[in-house]
């Protein structure tokens, strides 16, 4: 493929958001991944009178700019989102094996799910504060 000039155009690789099947796809996980986390007797109480609906949508967008998605995340910090919460180290880790476990049911690649465990475990020690 060439541009107007005769020079060979650039081929872009489509973002690991785009390969997973964009928004409908990474909102299919949240909701999936949600109903781990609310069905969790560990982890539930950290959700309790929280609005899911809002929840949602921000790890909807999240999710989505840290597979590369065009729209921006525009919420908090994970240090200031979860500060008030006390989530411990156990909890931390328990979320992302829920999260691993409904990208897998969702038919996602083993090593495509270390790729995003890789982009989000770095905000491990933004979010563990107890």
């Amino acid at each position: 493929m060439t541009d107007t000039s005769g020079t060979p155009a650039a081929t872009v690789s489509p973002s690991l958001f785009e390969q997973l099947g964009g928004e409908e796809a990474v909102a299919a996980v949240v909701d999936a991944f949600y109903a781990k986390v609310l069905a969790d007797p560990a982890l539930e109480p950290y959700f309790t009178g929280a609005d899911l609906d809002r929840l949602k949508r921000h790890q909807r967008r999240f999710i989505g700019q840290a597979l590369g998605a065009a729209r921006p995340y525009t919420g908090r910090s994970m240090r200031k989102a979860h500060e008030h919460l006390a989530v411990t180290r156990a909890a931390f880790d328990r979320v992302v094996t829920h999260l691993a476990a409904a990208l897998s049911e969702a038919g996602v690649a083993e090593g495509t799910i270390g790729t995003i465990a890789d982009t989000l475990l770095p905000l491990k020690e933004d979010i563990v504060t107890a």
